[in-house]
């Protein structure tokens, strides 16, 4: 089983993370997850800070020898290079409060009054810091372990974008090789050029408005075998931790798969994916609009999820709030805001969903080497040709 935590607030010097479960012998360099988590702070909608304060680099402490996993938990971390501006406002210790730098205007739409209320500070920062999305820089570094062993396996993961504001995508690539490529070039992950082009153009306008823009994005897990995940318990589906591993994500409002919502307006005839069966090919499906996922498991098919991420909830135009301790309506604080970071979920909700297809793996397959559960793999591929 591989799980993971995170720890470490927005402004405080560092975010740590630590993975177990990886089997012994797999190769693992910074570089790699450094690819990642610099895919993470691109986009257009970002603000200054991804150019300056958050280029992230992670740092391995244990877990890896000369390169190679040794089968023990793997440390990884992101120093917060802004530390010595907030090393104060941030502080362990008690001689460095100061009650002036209190945050007391909740956002709407951010964790911030309701996790003061729950937790019972008076001060939204003891909030905002954790449950801000700068987390995700650890987290995508964590999960980029498990897409790391993902691909000694011929699995891949990517995404794109098909929506931003009211602009939709519609030339979507049917090749995955030139789908990746467009999205990758594109400023806004989506590989349709005049698509591009509209999203851009609402950022700029929500930019201007001091307003904020959501969207929606699709992540595609190519090579996977039939049965990772299990109908057995509800906790082991598949699909159940996929739609719970984005849902985790700050500002994530909806998963679907496959079709999805679509299914609602046709009946089942144009809904259920047909089988067909091809002595070198085996069981195969006509169509895919089960999204690579049935019962809980996989069917073979590439696994195709979308999410819609609601507009970041800071605003440079703020909504009305409540001075908590007054009782008094006043406007919002802006904390920091980005108009838009839906480019940017996408590569998160990569991350996260390798991880959890990277879990499924190892409960089938197990072994405390990567030699050993690739003999599993292996052994299991051939017996499925005999079925």
């Amino acid at each position: 089983m591989l799980r993971y935590l995170t720890a470490g607030e927005s402004h405080g010097p560092v975010l740590t993370a630590i993975v177990e479960g990886l089997p012994a012998g797999l190769k693992v360099t910074p570089e790699f997850l450094n690819v990642q988590t610099q895919r993470r702070m691109g986009g257009y909608g970002r603000g200054a800070r991804m150019k300056t304060i958050e280029t992230d680099e992670v740092n391995i402490t244990s877990g890896v020898r000369w390169g190679e996993t040794l089968g023990s938990p793997v440390t990884v971390s992101v120093e917060n290079k802004d530390w010595k501006n907030t090393s104060k406002l941030l502080s362990i210790h008690e001689a460095d409060r100061d009650l002036s730098t209190r945050v007391v205007k909740p956002r709407p739409g951010h964790a911030d009054l309701v996790g003061a209320l729950k937790y019972g500070r008076d001060d939204v920062r003891d909030i905002l810091e954790r449950a801000s999305a700068r987390e995700t820089a650890v987290r995508v570094a964590a999960c980029t372990l498990g897409r790391r062993l993902l691909e000694e396996f011929g699995i891949q993961v990517f995404s794109y974008v098909r929506q931003m504001g009211k602009t939709i995508a519609t030339k979507i690539p049917e090749d995955f090789s030139e789908l990746i490529e467009k999205a990758e070039a594109s400023p806004v992950r989506c590989p349709d050029p005049e698509a591009t082009k509209g999203m851009m153009d609402e950022v700029d306008a929500c930019l201007k408005a001091g307003d904020t823009l959501g969207g929606i994005y699709t992540v595609v897990v190519t090579g996977c075998p039939p049965g990772l995940g299990s109908h057995v318990q509800w906790d082991r589906k598949l699909d159940a931790r996929i739609a719970g591993a984005i849902l985790s994500m700050q500002a994530q409002k909806g998963v679907e798969f496959g079709m999805g919502f679509g299914m609602a307006s046709r009946p089942g005839s144009q809904v259920h994916d047909e089988f067909f069966y091809e002595k070198k090919k085996g069981y195969y499906r006509g169509t895919n609009n089960a999204g690579g996922l049935e019962g809980g498991m996989t069917t073979g098919a590439p696994i195709v999820v979308s999410a819609v991420m609601k507009p970041i909830s800071t605003l440079r135009k703020p909504l009305r709030s409540i001075n908590m301790d007054t009782k008094e309506e006043f406007k919002a604080e802006v904390i920091r805001s980005d108009p838009s970071a839906v480019p940017a979920a996408g590569v998160i909700a990569e991350a996260v969903i390798a991880f959890e297809v990277a879990n499924a793996l190892m409960e089938k397959f197990g072994g405390d080497s990567l030699a050993e559960t690739r003999r599993s793999y292996n052994a299991y591929l051939e017996d499925l040709k005999k079925r």
